[in-house]
């Protein structure tokens, strides 16, 4: 049976967790949130450090910009509105990739679960949950490079992901949609390079392969580098087939 509220952690082996208190950024949708948060991180026993809250999508990105983040915990909606923080993680992944987000949400929704991880969240959690304990477990975990799911959520994901490649194998021109050099930027990550190094080979900055990443995205239709790279090595393999 496949359970929709135990959490599974599934490991990642690109993790670097380093030395100390995990530095923790916290955006929610009121300054109490905020606040009672924090009080209760000081509270715990766990190795944390509330560096920065936000409680907004500029917000985020200016705490992003000022660097020394381990994890962040960004809720779905913030003072932006509804689903803000949802909204502003597609970018906070494809700038800050190497660090980890959490998404917190004050119910349970499959669409916006899937949602999350499909735009780059390493973990999910509830504010229905009323054991903070498992909050702070969920944060130690994906700093340490592992994925916080539920059995359920994690087969619902893979489900998806599933439907979604074979709907874009039949359906999508694939990387004729791209300019030259968009098409440069995608080839290098699918090969697994990271923002800096793609830039050193274009000679470009990594804010401007950035820029190229969203347009990207916007044209195939997808969220992640994960669905770049799948979605690129679909129609290497349709070329081969066809050649």
């Amino acid at each position: 049976m496949v359970s929709r509220s135990s959490p599974r952690m599934l490991a990642e082996p690109l993790s670097n967790v380093g030395q100390g208190p995990i530095r923790v950024l916290i955006a929610l949708d009121s300054p109490m949130d905020c606040q009672l948060l924090l009080t209760a991180a000081k509270r715990s026993r766990q190795q944390l450090s509330i560096v920065a809250w936000a409680m907004s999508r500029t917000d985020i990105l200016h705490r992003f910009s000022r660097g020394n983040i381990d994890v962040a915990l960004i809720n779905a909606d913030l003072e932006d509105g509804r689903l803000a923080g949802l909204d502003v993680l597609t970018e906070i992944h494809t700038s800050y990739p190497r660090t980890p987000t959490v998404m917190l949400f004050d119910s349970w929704n499959d669409d916006l679960v899937v949602h999350a991880f499909c735009a780059g969240a390493k973990g999910v959690f509830c504010r229905t949950e009323k054991n903070l304990d498992m909050l702070w477990k969920c944060i130690n975990a994906v700093h340490k490079g592992q994925v916080w799911a539920s059995s359920w959520q994690l087969h619902l994901l893979l489900s998806t992901l599933t439907k979604t490649k074979s709907t874009r194998a039949a359906s999508s021109p694939g990387i004729k949609l791209l300019a030259t050099r968009e098409t440069h930027v995608a080839n290098l990550v699918a090969e697994g390079l990271p923002n800096k190094e793609v830039a050193l080979r274009l000679g470009l900055t990594e804010h401007t392969v950035s820029n190229y990443l969203f347009r990207i995205y916007n044209k195939l239709g997808i969220s992640t580098r994960v669905e770049l790279v799948l979605h690129i090595l679909n129609q290497r393999e349709e070329q081969g087939t066809a050649s």
